[in-house]
């Protein structure tokens, strides 16, 4: 068999995740054979711009694959790796084989047989007991405890350490005593299962659920078995898709967005189960072991008073108005609660069972919960139910602290920094840390967003309830929450309440910065930044002692007012120095208010705080990036002199309404990498002419006898050589490059010495040439990748990723927007819908602080018809307050009553003053111009080709609204209502730490991909997959990557790639949403793993589900629609649906035309697909005029000796055989003269290897075999290639190496 080979020029995430996507199994019989008229090739979708040089790079980079099959080179290729990491290499994969390799042990639990369990021996018997209480057999036991050979097993015990336990040992399941506690945990844990299939709590947001639906699409292998059983029977499979799906269908209806499966509807297992009005038990009961009453009402309507007692559940013989706790008939005591249920309620036994057989039925990825809460933007009408579990935790007051602790606080600062300060030695005790932080940080985040949200509510009390509400704060769960307005006008020098709601998400990043740096020693507060219904809540850690005295006299390091006064301290010095070079800071001085130099190691904004735990803290790490002088809060008299032309001339710089605009550490990188390719080149072509100087001398130098003074003037030179190429581009040292930033130097209230004033300049104008750089070089970038369909965004989120990805911030949409075609472009499209939505977000967080609560259902709705309603409507607020006040003043009249309702402030919004307010927003924030003649939202849709399903996903997704179904349907009523708001959710920003060790197995594995490696890059990253999980979880967007490329390069080899790639989908839909675009991608490429494994109609309910979503999330002009549909006409060819092939086809046709151009090779391609299902159908006429114009367009581009285009050229000629052929026999027919019997033309059936080839070629996949020769003559050639380039190498790093030595003795 043939071995796929796989560029993957098409896809664009492919090449983002792996950085280099030439690849190939290893087979003396096939290579790659790069050649420049291949259609991917030739649009340049990877990320080299020369595509010659990119040839060259794949000959030599493949060329150790290679040799390896004949030379045998040792299994790492050529990736020379020290004795140290060596060493961790085997710790790496002892440790991985540790959690992978697993043993049998057998469970004996109480009353049942034994069954069968493998466990991993580094899992510790407290997750052995969560795994229990999972299982289906043990699942309704939670109080309990493990016995191997009569010996209790300690709950925090590895299973490897037990002495005794091994393979088929037997652990006996024993029933445990029950305590206050442990009866409410067993209460909602059987709550839980009761629910297990309800999906209430995921459209809720709460306890970690989130949606899936991947199973709705894929079930396995029954859709395999079901189309060749029907295909045997010669039975038609139904294809069709719904209409909403069909190309050219305007509707966007949400309820396929969350579809429901009637054989996974939740199973009723008891009507009611509620606490019990006689709790608490009276003390003589007390006395007796009784520790709550439940009432519950079975299916078959019989009314229950259950006792939860230490000993178990029995039932009482009390009834709603009088207590009898004695014991009732059938007297059966039994420790679960499930099985006294299941020997009362025959229904309950029987509903039970199913439903938890339904419920392992699950997979478990959509078992777990997520280590961070994601919230879904629609969600369906449900009716509410009774839930005992929900009632009690509501209306008992825990304070936030954590359900199964009652009565115990966290302290969560302990708990944090006592994570940071574990031992990272060994990679075990690194996995231990990162697990340990990764978990903490997580239970922060729900604390955190838990805390911020009573505090939106009014449910917690203020430290200074005295105050303004703007200027409270609060502390709650031993956690310290302010709000994001500007206290005490803090921040009036930087912009007021604008810059404090700014200064928390730079905090934030700031803190992200120094955790990633991790400097041991250094600690930081766990922090999250929570907007909550137009409130922005900053949730930290409290640093011991600091409230029992002022900031002020807390501070040792830093500045509290803005450089006025300033400290300094040894240790924070220190400390802070260890990251000046990862954060690429300078150290400097500052004057401090005794005009004395005072030395810094970060901004002066930086806080240096020693706690009363002797720890050293950092806070208000706002100024950790360099500022961007692009953007100023106040006018600062830059001479045109400073400012760059670069600048000026597109129009910078531009008043901001803070000064806390920074510059992203992605631009930084840039800069520091192009400022070094400069320096290279200048150090290199100096040194040349050096040297051609010193040979035009050496006749004269060898009659000198000053030969030392000689040596020593050549050194000189080369000093002086190197130190102006470190002034030309900018380094803070003379001999060597180290570009880094200061801070403060635009800082108005920090002074600096005169010593150090020419430092300053030079700092002022590396900033100015880093923010020309992101004009210049960055922008343009950013509009190439996506013009060249390199990088294809499809909504805001994605596009706000490409533009961070090269370092530029969201600020700067405008720009990216100034000189783009006039024709509109993708890029135009989606930048537009960001400006407004953005925009619209601005306004409608002022908007909301105006609001009651009770009326902020029909504010919303009102709002959301302002923005995208046609027409303006009087709001119909409190609908519930109206109609009691007309039941009781009927004379009331109508007008009245509307009345009430616009005198709120809220209500007197009108379409027309929000537009005014997002068109002055737009321009103001975005330096985005909106024409004069667009007036109204209905204007720039039609305008941009915007539709408002889109931009109402987006306005929902950044302010956490929650709606229901709706169609933009009528202009004669709103399109809202209050009814359609369900809920609105935090929108919550964290740290988001994550596996060292793990990553730099991904860096690895990326090496052993670009030297062809597959199988070495392929266990390295199943060895990151394991340190991830170990880390983070199975739900975590790391995991996913890794399993994302395991399916593709598992597919690469031939192997089985459909559950790496289904466990990846399933994880993403779980973590980022349903709709999200890369769980499009993960469904795009499922579809066609399963296709590849014989699922056909898997495959395409598959492809319509990504149609669907891609039509939801960014509209049908799209380039991922021309994908999808080239994907959807292949399979359906294949299941000889010819007629919505077509559709489909034709449609990627006239999209490919828009998006590469009518002349590219991707048309060209399209244009084949379409005459081979017009050849299947038997219109030769139809598929010779497609693949004449697939001819020609490969006979333009490529030339004819191509083999694109030999191979079009031999299908015409094939095809005109077939259509004489036809046309003799169509004449045979009419002819009444008597001739030979003429053959009937051949119609061509479609084969699923042959569509399974261009499914592969539309994805970007190519196979080219080549014969052993040419093999062979292309490995002596790549041999030679790959020794220059060596030597080449060799001589770049000699010189580097002179360069460091010189610069050493410099230094001496």
């Amino acid at each position: 068999m043939e071995t796929i080979v796989d560029l993957v020029f098409h896809d664009k995430h492919f090449l983002r995740d792996l950085f280099i996507c030439f690849q190939f199994p290893f087979s003396p019989q096939h290579l790659i054979l790069v050649e420049s008229g291949y259609p991917a090739v030739k649009q340049k979708n990877c990320f080299w711009g020369d595509f010659t040089l990119c040839s060259n790079l794949i000959l030599s980079l493949f060329s150790t694959a290679l040799w390896s099959q004949t030379e045998e080179i040792p299994k790492d290729g050529d990736v020379e790796q020290s004795d140290p990491d060596k060493l961790e290499q085997l710790s790496i994969r002892d440790i991985v084989d540790m959690q992978e390799i697993g043993f049998i042990v057998k469970i004996q639990p109480p009353g049942v047989e034994s069954f069968e369990l493998q466990v991993s021996g580094q899992m510790l018997v407290a997750e052995l007991h969560q795994v229990l209480m999972d299982h289906e057999i043990t699942c309704h036991r939670t109080c309990f405890s493990l016995q191997l050979g009569g010996t209790t097993l300690d709950r925090l015990t590895e299973l490897r350490s037990i002495s005794g336990i091994q393979d088929g040992a037997l652990i006996k399941l024993v029933e445990d005593s029950y305590s206050v506690r442990d009866a409410r945990l067993h209460l909602r844990h059987v709550c839980d299962l009761l629910r297990s299939l309800d999906p209430t709590d995921a459209y809720n947001g709460v306890n970690g659920s989130s949606l899936s639906y991947l199973t709705f699409y894929t079930r396995g292998d029954k859709d395999c078995e079901s189309v060749k059983k029907r295909a045997s029977e010669k039975e038609s499979v139904d294809c069709s898709p719904p209409d909403y799906v069909l190309p050219g269908c305007k509707d966007r209806p949400l309820t396929p967005l969350q579809p429901v499966r009637d054989d996974w509807k939740p199973l009723q297992c008891l009507r009611v189960l509620t606490m019990s009005s006689w709790n608490p038990p009276p003390g003589n009961r007390k006395m007796h072991g009784d520790l709550m009453y439940l009432n519950v009402l079975t299916m078959e309507d019989r009314e229950l008073n259950i006792t939860s007692s230490t000993r178990g559940f029995y039932l009482n013989q009390s009834t709603a108005f009088n207590f009898n706790p004695k014991p009732a008939a059938p007297k059966i005591l039994c420790h679960s609660l499930v099985d006294l249920l299941s020997q009362v309620s025959p229904t309950f036994r029987k509903n039970f069972s199913v439903l938890q057989k339904k419920r392992v039925q699950q997979h478990p990825y959509e078992r777990f919960a997520a280590p961070f809460q994601v919230f879904t933007w629609a969600a369906p009408h449900g009716d509410h139910t009774l839930d005992c579990v929900r009632a009690e935790e509501t209306n008992s007051s825990h304070m936030g602290q954590d359900k199964q602790t009652a009565g115990q606080s966290r302290d969560w600062n302990e708990e944090l920094q006592g994570c940071r300060e574990l031992p990272r030695n060994s990679l075990q005790e690194r996995l231990h840390r990162e697990r340990s932080i990764f978990k903490t940080n997580s239970d922060f985040v729900a604390a955190a967003t838990q805390g911020a949200v009573a505090v939106i509510d009014g449910n917690v009390m203020p430290l200074n309830p005295g105050e303004a509400p703007h200027m409270q704060m609060f502390i709650w769960n031993n956690l310290f929450f302010s709000l994001g307005f500007d206290i005490s006008e803090h921040y009036r020098p930087l912009g007021g309440n604008t810059a404090a709601h700014a200064a928390a998400i730079c905090d934030l990043r700031g803190a992200q910065a120094y955790a990633s740096v991790d400097i041991e020693g250094l600690h930081t507060l766990g922090t999250a930044v929570i907007d909550y219904r137009g409130i922005r809540v900053i949730a930290q850690t409290i640093v011991p002692g600091i409230l029992e005295k002022n900031q002020e006299q807390s501070i040792v390091y830093g500045s509290n007012d803005y450089g006025e006064t300033v400290f300094t301290h040894p240790r924070f010095l220190e400390l802070l120095n260890k990251t000046t070079k990862p954060l690429r800071i300078q150290r400097h001085q500052v004057l401090d208010h005794n005009n004395v130099p005072v030395e810094l190691c970060s901004g002066i904004e930086t806080k240096g705080i020693l706690g009363n735990d002797g720890r050293p803290y950092i806070l208000d790490l706002l100024r950790t990036f360099p500022p961007d002088l692009n953007f100023q809060f106040s006018e600062t008299g830059e001479s045109g002199e400073e400012v760059p032309k670069e600048c000026q001339s597109f129009g910078y710089p531009r008043r901001h309404r803070h000064s806390l605009a920074s510059l992203r550490p992605e631009l930084i990188e840039a800069f520091v990498q192009h400022r070094y390719e400069h320096y290279v080149k200048m150090v290199a072509q100096e040194l040349s002419q050096l040297e051609e100087q010193e040979q035009s001398e050496d006749l004269v130098l060898q009659q000198s006898p000053g030969d030392e003074a000689t040596a020593a003037d050549k050194a000189f030179q080369r000093r002086e050589l190197l130190m102006k190429a470190c002034k030309a581009v900018g380094s803070v040292s003379e001999c060597c490059f180290d570009i880094r930033f200061n801070p403060d130097v635009c800082s108005p209230a920090v002074r600096f010495s005169s010593e150090a004033v020419e430092e300053v300049q030079r700092q002022r104008k590396l900033l100015w040439d880093a923010a020309a750089f992101l004009l210049t070089n960055q922008i343009p970038a950013v509009m190439r990748d996506c013009l060249d369909n390199t990088t294809v965004p499809m909504d805001g989120a994605t596009l706000t990723s490409v533009l961070h990805q090269h370092g530029v911030n969201v600020r700067y949409l405008g720009s990216l927007l100034r000189d783009n075609p006039v024709r509109p472009t993708l890029l135009d499209r989606i930048s537009v819908s960001e400006v407004l939505i953005r925009s619209a977000k601005h306004v409608f967080r002022t908007y909301l602080q105006d609001v009651e609560p009770a009326a902020f259902s029909a504010a919303v709705s009102h709002f959301l018809n302002c923005l995208l309603a046609s027409t303006s409507f009087i709001p119909d607020s409190c609908s519930d307050e109206l109609l009691s006040r007309r039941r009781s003043r009927r004379r009331r009249s109508h007008g009245s009553r509307v009345s009430m309702v616009t005198d709120s402030l809220w209500a007197r919004l009108s379409p027309a003053e929000l537009w005014g307010r997002i068109r002055t927003e737009a321009g103001e924030y975005y330096h985005y111009t909106i024409d004069r003649c667009v007036e109204s939202i209905d204007a720039i849709i039609e305008k941009h080709g915007l539709q408002k399903i889109s931009l109402l996903r987006e306005m929902a997704i950044k302010t956490g609204i929650q709606l229901r179904d709706y169609v933009f349907e009528s202009r004669h009523r709103p399109v809202f209502n209050e009814e359609d708001v369900v809920n609105m959710f935090p929108v919550v920003n964290h740290l988001r730490p994550t596996a060292t060790d793990a990553t730099r197995l991904v860096q690895r594995a990326h090496t052993a991909v670009q030297q062809g490696l597959l199988k070495d890059g392929f266990e390295l990253i199943s060895q990151a997959l394991t340190l991830f999980s170990s880390v983070c979880g199975v739900l975590h967007e790391d995991v996913c990557m890794c399993l994302r490329l395991l399916g593709r390069l598992s597919y690469i080899l031939g192997e089985y790639a459909f559950s790496h790639q289904e466990k990846a989908a399933r994880s993403y839909e779980r973590i980022e949403g349903v709709d999200h675009p890369q769980t499009i991608q993960d469904y795009t490429y499922l579809a066609l793993y399963c296709f590849a494994g014989g699922q056909q109609l898997t495959s395409l309910q598959l492809l319509y589900r990504a149609r669907y979503l891609t039509l939801l999330v960014s509209g049908e002009d799209h380039p991922h629609i021309a994908l999808l549909d080239s994907m959807l006409g292949l399979v359906l060819h294949g299941l000889t649906e010819y007629e919505l092939s077509l559709k489909f086809l034709h449609n990627a046709l006239n999209l490919t035309s828009n998006y590469c151009g009518a002349t590219s090779l991707r048309h060209a391609h399209s244009h084949h697909l379409l005459a081979t299902v017009y050849e299947t159908k038997g219109e030769f006429r139809t598929a010779l005029q497609h693949e004449k114009e697939a001819y020609s367009i490969y006979k333009s581009q490529v030339g004819e000796n191509h083999d694109s285009t030999k191979e079009s050229s031999e299908y015409l000629r094939s095809l005109t055989q077939q259509a004489v052929v036809l046309q003799k026999a169509i004449n045979h027919i009419y002819s009444n003269a008597p001739s030979a019997c003429i053959p009937p033309p051949k119609f061509s059936t479609p084969s699923l290897p042959a569509i399974l080839q261009q499914l592969n070629l539309t994805c970007g996949i190519i196979l080219i075999p080549l014969s052993a020769k040419e093999v062979a003559d292309l490995r002596i050639e790549m041999k030679g290639k790959e020794k220059l380039q060596v030597e080449q190498l060799e001589n770049q790093l000699l010189k580097q190496k002179n360069h460091k030595t010189e610069c050493k003795g410099e230094l001496q």
